[in-house]
């Protein structure tokens, strides 16, 4: 049985050994890949016991959606709410776009965390891919939402843009040049809000 994903998830109840097996997940499985690592390993490194793992996640894969939750909390807590005026949510799509520049130059960057979770999780019906929609929906909305009080003519079009733009830079910040990936990222979302 695995954990159903919600459109708004809900915190689980509070446990310093829930907390560490996750923060330990989200660690190996950004460095190494979800599938190259197993349960044991995090187990291990999380210092708990299998029957602690498994009073918190009946299986690995709810261990995944828990990991990938917890990067959706924490893009959603840095992005915050899209403020009011235009010049403001102008300024609010910037700062989304130059933590993502910020991150791509980092070191240990490896890419985006759910493009790589749903690469390695190909069933598009199950609990890690919807949990990789949720987010980008989420995402998608807000930056539409974005576009639209910066008063673009067209913010769902513009959201999808930008989420090419993003998705392609996160890739070729992995792949390429990083600071060539951040620079087009932020030409591609200043060209996007000069359309008028």
């Amino acid at each position: 049985m695995t954990t159903a994903v919600n459109e708004h998830p809900r915190a689980a109840r509070p446990s310093a050994a829930r907390d560490r097996l996750v923060r330990t997940a989200s660690a190996l499985f950004y460095a190494e890949g979800v599938r190259a690592v197993g349960v044991d390993r995090v187990v291990a490194e999380a210092r708990v016991t299998r029957a602690t793992f498994y009073r918190h996640f009946p299986g690995k894969e709810d261990l995944v959606v828990a990991y990938l939750r917890a990067v959706d909390a924490v893009v959603r807590e840095q992005a915050g709410p899209v403020p009011e005026g235009a010049a403001a949510a102008a300024d609010w799509l910037r700062g989304l776009s130059g933590r993502l520049s910020q991150e791509l130059c980092g070191s240990g960057f490896r890419g985006c965390p759910f493009i790589n979770a749903a690469a390695e999780h190909p069933d598009a019906t199950g609990p890690v891919r919807r949990a990789v929609q949720v987010h980008r929906r989420w995402l998608t909305d807000t930056v539409a939402g974005a576009f639209e009080r910066s008063g673009h003519p067209d913010p769902a079009a513009a959201a999808q843009r930008w989420l090419v733009l993003r998705d392609g830079a996160t890739v070729a910040g992995y792949l390429a040049d990083p600071a060539a990936a951040a620079e087009a990222l932020r030409a591609g979302v200043e060209e996007l809000l000069a359309v008028r």
